[in-house]
């Protein structure tokens, strides 16, 4: 008798789970309005975003001009957040938030929009652009509700996604580097020095800006090699003088007495003109 108990108590789950599906089921299929939107609501209560947010999306449509109709769309719209739907929840949060805009739920709805497309910003290394818009939603939510429960985290958000920007544009100026497009990377960095002043990569950038422009002096045509070597100097002295205790203090100094030296070289157009 003792064997069979595993596999009665197999067939006994098994039933509870089928008399689940199978009641699930028939709501799925029914026509009763009231019916499925308080089944709806108790699975959205319960967590089980999935079933509630299936008969939410049916009722919907029945529900306008409703009184419950509010309620099932920001309903409907968080269970695709909850689910990691992000680019839906934005959708339906945007929506809700249009269509109700002195809804008890639209200040959240309006936190939760832009939250969403915070989850959905890509790595740094991706094109940024849906990370610009949700940085433009956080600010356009900060602006409409300053005194929110919610600001602390939207702040927060903001401050991650300025540092993904941060982030990608110096890695951005470093490929350029990289590579040995030397032009591209003095511009790049000196870009990236201005928009983000308090970073703290510019000790790096501003020495790989300095290195950048001491390899395109040393390779560029004898004609353009004063100017760039010139430019070298100035990349030095800013160098040294925002960061004197750098760790490149020693490769600095050789790069600024080679450029010097070089400079010695080559006399001025003018002077060779004569």
């Amino acid at each position: 008798m003792l064997s069979f108990r595993p596999a009665f108590f197999v067939l006994f789950l098994s039933t509870l789970l089928l008399g689940s599906c199978t009641g699930y089921q028939k709501l799925l299929k029914s026509s009763d309005v009231n019916k499925k939107y308080e089944a709806a609501v108790q699975y959205y209560e319960k967590g089980d975003f999935f079933k509630a947010g299936t008969l939410l999306e049916d009722l919907i449509p029945l529900l306008k001009g409703r009184p419950e109709a509010e309620k099932a769309q920001f309903y409907f719209a968080n269970t695709n957040y909850r689910q990691r739907n992000y680019v839906l929840s934005a959708y339906y949060f945007k929506s809700f938030a249009d269509t109700y805009p002195n809804s008890t739920y639209a200040e959240e709805a309006n936190f939760l929009h832009a939250k969403s497309l915070f989850r959905d910003s890509p790595e740094f290394e991706l094109d940024q652009t849906n990370t610009f818009s949700a940085l433009e939603s956080i600010q356009e939510f900060l602006n409409r509700y300053p005194s929110s429960q919610f600001r602390p985290e939207a702040e927060n958000m903001s401050q991650e996604l300025q540092k993904k920007l941060e982030n990608k544009a110096f890695q951005s100026a470093k490929l350029y580097y990289n590579v040995r497009y030397y032009q591209a990377a003095v511009t790049a960095f000196s870009s990236f020095q201005q928009q983000y002043p308090a970073s703290a990569f510019n000790e790096e950038a501003s020495f790989l800006k300095l290195n950048a422009q001491y390899d395109l002096a040393k390779e560029s045509v004898p004609e353009k090699q004063r100017e760039r070597y010139l430019e070298v100097l100035s990349f030095y002295q800013q160098f040294i003088d925002n960061y004197p205790q750098s760790r490149n203090l020693k490769a600095a100094e050789t790069m600024y007495t080679t450029a010097r030296e070089e400079i010695a070289k080559i006399k001025p157009a003018d002077t060779a003109a004569k």
